[in-house]
């Protein structure tokens, strides 16, 4: 199995993506899957403006990918991250995992969306309602803790 990993500035269509991962699978028995959206910040944002390095963003998201397919029994992976101005409402991400069963899905789709946020390099700056250009976004103490609960976890 080879995960499916892309970068890109278009949207994406979560069904289609579904699709290509369980097309002619008929041992694939679950599929998890997560879309991450830009929120507004109660009216604060207008936009997201996403950057990364390109070239190293795809090959930490592949060093990822090939962990959590180690990790788990899956069928098949993908993950899509756009970059460039993202309104809200619009997707910023999607990991989907395969497998016969939905405990190795959930895992695998948990695993990649937690390391995704903490080990790809990507940068957020905030356009703000105002029209002002915002600060770029710290880093989480929240993120690092959830990529942090998979060391030394068995898989699934």
């Amino acid at each position: 199995m080879t995960p499916t990993v892309r970068i890109q500035r278009e949207d994406f269509d979560p069904a289609a993506e579904l699709d290509a991962l369980t097309a002619g699978r008929p041992d694939v028995g679950a599929v998890a899957s997560f879309v991450g959206l830009c929120r507004d910040e109660g009216g604060r944002l207008s936009a997201l403006e996403l950057e990364h390095y390109p070239g190293m963003a795809e090959a930490e998201l592949s060093r990822v990918a090939a962990e959590a397919a180690s990790r788990w029994p899956l069928l098949g992976l993908t993950a899509v991250h756009r970059f460039g101005l993202i309104r809200p409402g619009e997707r910023i991400v999607l990991v989907a995992a395969a497998s016969s069963h939905r405990e190795a899905a959930f895992g695998a789709a948990a695993f990649l969306m937690d390391f995704l946020k903490t080990r790809a390099p990507f940068w957020k700056r905030e356009h703000l309602a105002t029209g002002a250009l915002g600060p770029w976004v710290e880093a989480k103490v929240s993120d690092d803790a959830a990529a942090a609960r998979w060391a030394g976890a068995e898989q699934g």
